[in-house]
């Protein structure tokens, strides 16, 4: 019996332990060189490991959320029945980085149609613990992932569907409603959104800023130019807006376009605004980061950031588009909501946060009128900016907002 054992590579930048996300072989396989064996992730991105010979599994180590130090043992192949093997090169490389946090791979099954079968390691299991064939589920999620609903579809493409429903309701069925219980174990993206939103809130002393803009005027901007717009032009949200009205706010404000490098106790103040935009995709939150915002067009702020966000949701955005930003505006949208405590993107210092528009009576010139109203909910890490400097930011922000023509009159120049 000749074997191989495969090693967890080096992935790069000090890392030296990689958490196992979801396996895509078991011991008995047999897998072809450069199939995909299984999924990791650092603290930087994801990574999706291929096979580096043909053979047959014999062992693996490690389970789902287990960490395996690199170096270390990950997966042992016996490459004694299988023709032709290439000797594997005794120090592996590298695999391609992933796009987003959890990327799904090519189905262990040989697949009834061409391409990757997108779906999460969670729907995965399911469709293994059914017997079912993910290339017959058709998706319904972005760029045709499939999603849990798929499985649970009465009547839909996939005579799969109801099997799939019916395993997974098994267990309800007969140990009753009342005492369901189920365990998810926290791992992948979820483990890595878990701990950096603990670090932020535990090492960041947090300062929240509310504030109420009259966005009637804004609003009545973004209308007019969506009406006029190029027909292969990007529809104004918000979003593009506020980001550029942000960018001339930190000329005047750069203690808060900042990064806390608190190995050395450096603040780097950066000249450039790369702005990360909190995004929700399937897989948990995620912040592209759109670079150099302070120099885009208000019609490229807003294809920048429709072409980040959907990057992002369909795994589809490198490591290079998810790291670096120096300042987060994140928003929910039509869940606005009121107000909101937005946790600061570490080594950031400052996020700031879009509330639902909504219309409301308010006191105007002496008079009642109906104006629409949004509220910016901010927040600051307290350790370096001052409560006055994030409270004259906002107010700033919110000046340019209320008046957006001021958005677009370069500032003037001191003499």
């Amino acid at each position: 019996m000749s074997q191989f054992i495969f090693k967890m590579p080096d992935l790069g930048e000090g890392t030296v332990e990689a958490e196992i996300v979801a396996w895509h072989t078991k011991p008995g396989d047999t897998v072809s060189e450069d199939q995909l064996i299984v999924e990791v992730m650092t603290d930087k991105a994801a990574v999706e490991v291929p096979a580096p010979v043909s053979g047959r599994v014999l062992s693996i180590n490690g389970a789902p959320g287990d960490k395996v130090a690199v170096g270390s043992p990950l997966i042992v192949f016996d490459m004694g029945d299988v023709p032709d093997v290439a000797t594997a090169p005794a120090a592996a490389t590298a695999p391609a980085v992933a796009s987003a946090p959890v990327i799904a791979g090519e189905s262990a099954a040989v697949p009834a149609r061409s391409g990757r079968v997108m779906a999460s390691p969670a729907n995965r299991r399911r469709a293994r613990e059914a017997g079912i064939d993910l290339s017959t589920v058709a998706g319904s999620g972005p760029g045709g992932r499939i999603v849990r609903s798929d499985f649970e579809t009465e009547g839909g493409s996939s005579s799969a569907g109801a099997d799939i429903a019916g395993a997974a309701h098994a267990g309800a069925a007969h140990a009753g409603a009342a005492d369901e219980t189920s365990e998810i174990k926290v791992i992948g993206v979820r483990r890595l959104i878990a701990e950096r939103m603990s670090d932020a809130k535990r090492n960041i002393p947090h300062f929240a800023y509310v504030e109420e803009v009259d966005v009637t005027e804004l609003e009545s901007l973004r209308q007019h130019l969506n009406v006029s717009k190029a027909a292969d032009a990007v529809s104004l949200s918000y979003l593009p807006l506020v980001v550029l009205a942000l960018t001339r706010v930190l000329e005047s404000f750069p203690q808060c376009n900042v990064l806390y490098d608190a190995a050395r106790g450096v603040l780097v103040r950066h000249r450039a605004v790369h702005v990360g935009i909190a995004t929700q995709t399937p897989d948990g939150l995620k912040v592209p980061v759109l670079r150099n915002a302070q120099s885009l067009s208000l019609w490229d702020l807003a294809a920048a950031i429709s072409r980040l966000a959907a990057r992002a949701r369909s795994n589809k955005a490198t490591r290079e588009e998810l790291v670096g930003s120096t300042i987060t505006v994140t928003s929910l949208g039509k869940l606005g909501g009121i107000a909101s405590t937005p946790i600061i993107n570490a080594p950031e210092v400052a996020i700031i946060g879009l509330n639902k528009a909504i219309e409301r009576p308010v006191v105007r010139h002496g008079a009642v009128v109906v104006r629409r109203i949004m509220n910016l909910s901010s927040s600051f890490d307290h350790r370096f900016v001052d409560g006055y400097d994030a409270a004259a930011m906002i107010q700033a922000l919110k000046e340019l907002l209320e008046h957006p023509a001021t958005i677009f009159i370069p500032k003037a120049k001191s003499k």
